[in-house]
């Protein structure tokens, strides 16, 4: 959903200003008040005058974001949830390549919703990569098509402590002028980047 605002937030009582991120699957409160609620877990969701009201367990949450944006964040989080191949931009006529182990059944789910699964080309390449060594491999092994403009998601495990961080895939793929344009989370376990070549590299 990628929607942030800074706000006055009052968490059961407790008042403070924040700064509120509305992702995929959760809402992220930082600064006086610091929380993560996953979005299935909000409940009594609605928009009074300029704030959006929830319930997260036995508390009562008030965000302060203004009529409009308050209406639009309750939408938002009302609406069906996305699935993975959407998000990731897979329909029943899009051929993807993958490179490395796709082992996550989430992932496997939203690529059985491809047209098919291409060694050779393809409009999209989804990749797992859970070292520095294998994030170099495949920038190698999909080089050709990257410099064809063929988007590509790095998949990669979430959170701190594995071999492989956001910033090192940015760095490296940045540096070979691709750019990252979205982000998705997969699983639990797994987030990815889609890059895709510079204009200016054309």
């Amino acid at each position: 959903m990628g929607r942030e605002a800074i706000c006055k937030c009052d968490w059961a009582g407790t008042v403070a200003e924040v700064k509120a991120l509305l992702e995929s699957g959760e809402i992220i409160l930082r600064g006086g008040i610091r929380r993560r609620v996953p979005l299935n877990e909000l409940q009594g969701v609605k928009v009074l005058s300029d704030r959006l009201c929830f319930s997260a367990g036995h508390e009562q949450v008030q965000l302060f974001l203004g009529a409009t944006a308050a209406g639009k964040w309750a939408s938002a989080i009302l609406a069906p949830p996305v699935g993975l191949a959407r998000k990731l931009g897979i329909t029943n006529k899009t051929v993807v390549r993958t490179i490395g182990s796709i082992d996550d059944d989430s992932l496997k789910s939203a690529l059985a919703e491809a047209a098919r699964i291409s060694s050779g080309d393809a409009d999209l390449i989804v990749a797992y990569v859970d070292t520095p060594a294998s994030l170099h491999a495949t920038l190698q092994e999909a080089k050709a098509q990257l410099l064809k403009a063929v988007p590509i998601w790095m998949v990669y495990a979430k959170g701190p402590g594995h071999s492989l961080s956001e910033s090192a895939i940015r760095a490296l793929l940045r540096g070979n002028g691709m750019m990252d344009t979205k982000v998705a989370s997969v699983s639990a376990k797994l987030t990815a980047l889609r890059f895709c070549l510079r204009k200016s590299a054309y």
